[in-house]
C-alpha cells in the first residue's frame, strides 16, 4: 500500500499528522537532504569567499538560489543518485556538482565538500535543523502555552481554595497562585534550555583539518572553521572532535525538554484530579461523545491525550541524550539511525503541548465547588488559630487545637467559634480569630 495517514505505522505520520506536518520542513528525509545542500553550498560560497578559487557573483547567486528554493523534486533526484552511491552525503555532493555543470563552472567541482568527511556536513545541517524547529516551533509553542496558563493564574487572582498536601486538606491557598506554580517552573526551565548553544562539528575526517592543512598548510583552518559554522550558519563549533560532534550539549537539550515534559504532566495530573474534584466543569461540544456506554461523562481526554504523548517524548528523549554522547573510539555509527528519530519526541511534545491548550480551553470555574469544599473544612484554620495564640504566648496551643481537630469526622465552623470562646485571652484577640475563616485564610504571593 502507497504511504496514507491511514496506512502510517507511527501515529506521527498517521492520526495526528495533521497536528505536526509544520515539523516536516525541519525533520523530514527531505528536510534534512536540504540542510546538507545548503551547508555545502554555504562552504563552497564561503570558500570563494576566502579566495580559495573564483566564483562570479552571478554564478554565487545561482546556487544561494539553488539552496533557497531546494525542491521535492531535488530531494528525489538525490535519493536517485543515493541508490548507486549506497552513501546519502556523497549524492549530495554528485546532485551539487551536476548543477555546477548546469552553470557551466564544471572546472570547480571538485571544491565541493572540498577536504571534509560526510559529518562535517551531517553534524552541521542536522543541528541547524535542530535550532530552526525548536526556535520556531517548539519554544512559540510552549511560550503561549505559558502565557495561557499566566492569563488564567491573573483571571483566579482572588479565587480561594482549598490546598491538599498527602491527599488531606491543608491551608488554603488561591486557584491563580497554584496555576502560577506552573508558569514559574515553566520560565525557568525555557530560561535554562534557552542558554545552551546549539553545537557542530567541523574540522575533516577525525577532526584535525588533515586535508585543509596539507593542502594549504598556510591556512589558519581552525580560525575559517569557526568563522564558517559561527558567523555563516549560526552555530557554535566544538574545538577538540571526533569524527564526530560530542552530543553532550544536544543532550542537555533533550534533558531541558523532558524537564519540561515533567512539568506538563505534573500539571495535567493536577487539572484532571481537580476536574475529578468537580473543581471544573467542561465545556461540550455538539455531537462529542464522552463515553460509549455512559451518555453523561465529560471526559478530561485532553489532559490524558498529553500526558500519554509526553511519556512517549520522555522515553524517546531518555533514550537519545544516554546513546548520542557515547560512540566507539573516533566514531561508531549507532548515531547515524538514532538522529534521523529527533523530531519524533518533538511531534509527541507538540502534540501534547496543543492537547493541553485545548483542554485549558474547555474548562469551566466551577467557584460553588471550591466554596463548599472550604466551607466543609474549618479545621484547617487550626494552624492560623494556634499561631496567634503562640504570638500571644499562650501555653500549649498546637496541642489544644490537635485536640480539637485531629482524627475528627468533622469540624465547623460552630465548633471553631466555641473553641475560641473557652480561650482565656483579651476580647481583641477572639475577636481577630473570630474573622478568621477558609475562604479569607489564604495567605500571600508575590506579585503577578
Amino acid at each position: 500500500m502507497d504511504l496514507h495517514q491511514l496506512t502510517a505505522i507511527s501515529p506521527v505520520d498517521g492520526r495526528y499528522h495533521p497536528q505536526v506536518s509544520s515539523l516536516e520542513g525541519f525533520f523530514s528525509e527531505y528536510a534534512l537532504i536540504k540542510y546538507r545542500v545548503y551547508v555545502e553550498i554555504q562552504y563552497f560560497i564561503f570558500l570563494a569567499d576566502k579566495k580559495i578559487f573564483k566564483l562570479s557573483a552571478k554564478d554565487k547567486n545561482k546556487l544561494l538560489e539553488a539552496a533557497d528554493q531546494f525542491s521535492l523534486e531535488d530531494a528525489v533526484r538525490i535519493k536517485e543518485i543515493e541508490k548507486t552511491t549506497n552513501h546519502d552525503v556523497k549524492a549530495v555532493e554528485y546532485f551539487l556538482k551536476e548543477i555546477l555543470d548546469s552553470l557551466g563552472i564544471s572546472a570547480l567541482k571538485e571544491w565541493i565538500h572540498f577536504g571534509l568527511t560526510s559529518q562535517d556536513i551531517n553534524n552541521t545541517a542536522i543541528p541547524l535543523g535542530w535550532k530552526d524547529a525548536i526556535e520556531s516551533q517548539y519554544l512559540p509553542a510552549l511560550l503561549n502555552l505559558q502565557m495561557h496558563l499566566h492569563q488564567m493564574a491573573t483571571d483566579w487572582k482572588t479565587i480561594p481554595m482549598l490546598a491538599k498536601t498527602h491527599g488531606q486538606p491543608a491551608s488554603p491557598t488561591t486557584l491563580g497562585k497554584e496555576w502560577m506554580v506552573f508558569v514559574e517552573r515553566i520560565i525557568h526551565q525555557i530560561d535554562l534550555l534557552s542558554a545552551v548553544p546549539y553545537a557542530a562539528k567541523f574540522g575533516g575526517a577525525t577532526g584535525n583539518f588533515n586535508a585543509h592543512h596539507v593542502a594549504f598548510p598556510k591556512k589558519d583552518w581552525i580560525k575559517l572553521g569557526n568563522e564558517f559554522v559561527e558567523e555563516r550558519l549560526g552555530l557554535q563549533r566544538m574545538q577538540f572532535t571526533t569524527q564526530i560532534e560530542h552530543y553532550d550539549l544536544l543532550a542537555a537539550q533533550f534533558d531541558g525538554i523532558k524537564r519540561i515534559n515533567n512539568i506538563l504532566i505534573d500539571l495535567c495530573r493536577d487539572i484532571w484530579t481537580y476536574v475529578s474534584m468537580e473543581y471544573f466543569k467542561q465545556k461540550t461540544k455538539k455531537g462529542e461523545v464522552g463515553s460509549s456506554a455512559m451518555p453523561h461523562k465529560v471526559n478530561p481526554i485532553d489532559f490524558e491525550n498529553a500526558e500519554g504523548n509526553l511519556g512517549i517524548a520522555n522515553a524517546l528523549l531518555e533514550h537519545l541524550s544516554a546513546k548520542l554522547p557515547i560512540s566507539r573510539l573516533q566514531r561508531d555509527l549507532t548515531d547515524s539511525t538514532v538522529l534521523r528519530n529527533l523530531g519524533v519526541p518533538v511531534a509527541h511534545t507538540l502534540i501534547a503541548i496543543r492537547s493541553i491548550e485545548k483542554g485549558l480551553g474547555k474548562l469551566l470555574l466551577n467557584e460553588s465547588k471550591l466554596k463548599a469544599d472550604l466551607e466543609n473544612n474549618w479545621a484547617v484554620v487550626a494552624e492560623a488559630i494556634q499561631t496567634i495564640l503562640r504570638r500571644e504566648n499562650y501555653p500549649n496551643p498546637y496541642e489544644a487545637l490537635k485536640d480539637l481537630t485531629r482524627g475528627k469526622a468533622s469540624i465547623t465552623k460552630k465548633d471553631i467559634q466555641k473553641f475560641i470562646t473557652t480561650l482565656k485571652v483579651s476580647k481583641e484577640i477572639k475577636d481577630e480569630l473570630r474573622a478568621i475563616s477558609p475562604e479569607n485564610y489564604v495567605g500571600i504571593t508575590a506579585a503577578y
